[in-house]
């Protein structure tokens, strides 16, 4: 009798820890799985900022808030995407280097701080300046610059107009190349530039990476009506701007033969980016009305990133992924060939 009381005590307990460890380990296993089915913010676009210098009339994130998030708010945030997994972080705008000193505490925070693979900027390049790069570009990984004509009559009727873009152009590659930044472009082909030919431009600056872009239509940003976009400088109407597949097709197959040329027609570009606005909101500008999710600060990355689409498939197929550490190529655009490099194979339509 007392034999078979000791034996009860003791299994007891030993059945218990049993069963307590299974719970453990199923519990486990349902975070992992949770944790491996979480999508990862891999690359992200930040906006912190619409204040604009310039009135490109295609512009799809126009000026329709002045809000800038405090340091604070931008930290964690950034801290939020960090822990969901982002590597890659990009500044854009409106434009970024109206606010310098914000954009330097940025870059400084995500490379230093954070650790990030990649941080790169987005500029119309009007702002951008040596001693800037200079002192700030060691927390920079890429700089790619707004060009979508080397014809100023064509800058001006876009309304990117200034009367030096070109020589700017070649002043913050050259800088760029200096330091060890990488340097790309970035075009919006649209019905002022799609017949122009930039191959000889292009070639001699030499980007590691060129990206031609469809310009696109995106509702709630640049489909005011003509005369609302007249009278309200802060409002875009793209409409007359849009070009067909076929003349996009007939702009990339013009310049194939660069090496640096990576094209983005509506069909790859919707959704495929995921776009942080002011307030860290997702924006969707994808298809139909612009949707907006709730803040990262309010809800989280994942609750914020399941009320928009994010297309990975697409975002893979464009390359989002790519060599976006300036260490991984050295000293940039001169160590990658860029469009220094001819005999492109046909685009693949």
């Amino acid at each position: 009798m007392l034999l078979n009381l000791f034996s009860l005590n003791w299994m007891l307990p030993t059945a218990a820890a049993c069963i307590g460890a299974i719970g453990v380990g199923i519990y486990l296993l349902y975070w992992k799985h949770r944790s491996d089915d979480a999508i990862k913010p891999v690359s992200v676009n930040y906006f912190f900022t619409r204040k604009c210098n310039k009135e490109c009339a295609f512009c799809f994130h126009t000026e329709k808030s002045s809000y800038v998030a405090s340091e604070d708010d931008m930290k964690r945030g950034l801290r939020l995407l960090r822990a969901a997994g982002m590597r890659k972080i990009n500044f854009a705008g409106g434009e970024p280097f109206l606010y310098p000193d914000k954009l330097a505490m940025l870059c400084r925070f995500c490379k230093k701080e954070l650790g990030l693979e990649s941080v790169s900027i987005i500029t119309n390049g009007t702002k951008v300046t040596r001693g800037w790069l200079e002192q700030h570009g060691r927390w920079v990984d890429v700089i790619g610059v707004s060009c979508d004509s080397f014809d100023e009559k064509t800058n001006i009727a876009i309304g990117r107009g200034t009367g030096e873009n070109v020589t700017q152009l070649f002043r913050i590659r050259d800088w760029c190349r200096q330091l060890g930044i990488k340097f790309k472009l970035n075009t919006v082909v649209c019905t002022y530039n799609w017949q122009e030919d930039m191959a000889d431009t292009v070639q001699q600056l030499d980007p590691f990476r060129w990206k031609a872009f469809q310009v696109l239509y995106v509702e709630g940003e640049n489909d005011a009506e003509e005369k609302d976009a007249r009278l309200n400088k802060r409002k875009r109407d793209a409409k007359k701007l849009l070009i067909s597949d076929g003349q996009f097709k007939a702009f990339c197959n013009k310049h194939q033969h660069l090496e640096c040329l990576i094209p983005e027609p509506n069909s790859v570009m919707a959704s495929s980016y995921l776009l942080l606005d002011e307030f860290l909101c997702f924006l969707d500008k994808g298809g139909g009305v612009e949707k907006q999710s709730r803040s990262i600060l309010e809800v989280g990355v994942q609750r914020a990133l399941s009320e928009v689409r994010w297309d990975q498939e697409a975002f893979n197929e464009r390359g989002g992924v790519y060599e976006w550490t300036k260490d991984v190529a050295g000293d940039g655009a001169e160590t990658e060939g860029g469009c220094g490099s001819v005999d492109k194979t046909l685009l693949d339509w």
